[in-house]
């Protein structure tokens, strides 16, 4: 990892300490939602969220707000997003790789 994406990656996490899960109150780093960040040199974003349970009903609404965060980030240049433990983890999965 380089200076430049190390860097990047720790703005993303920085970023991310200010999505709350609303029904903990709790911000997406600390509850773990988030797994496997890395960054590569083009500053595509890779990582997989994992919600809280299989049926959590804010599943969509998080992964949504978790993109927008990460796509504020100077120099994240596009993301490629893995949803797993969740009921619906495949159709998540497609649905918001495929939104801009």
């Amino acid at each position: 990892m380089s200076a430049d994406t190390a860097h990047l990656q720790q703005a993303i996490l920085e970023r991310l300490q200010s999505v709350i899960d609303p029904e903990t109150n709790v911000d997406v780093v600390r509850m773990r939602l988030v797994e496997n960040l890395s960054v590569d040199a083009q500053g595509i974003a890779h990582y997989t969220f994992r919600p809280s349970s299989p049926l959590c009903p804010v599943a969509v609404f998080l992964v949504q707000q978790i993109k927008q965060a990460i796509a504020e980030v100077p120099g994240v240049t596009a993301q490629q997003i893995e949803v797993t433990g969740y009921v619906a983890a495949d159709e998540l999965t497609t649905l918001i790789n495929k939104e801009n």
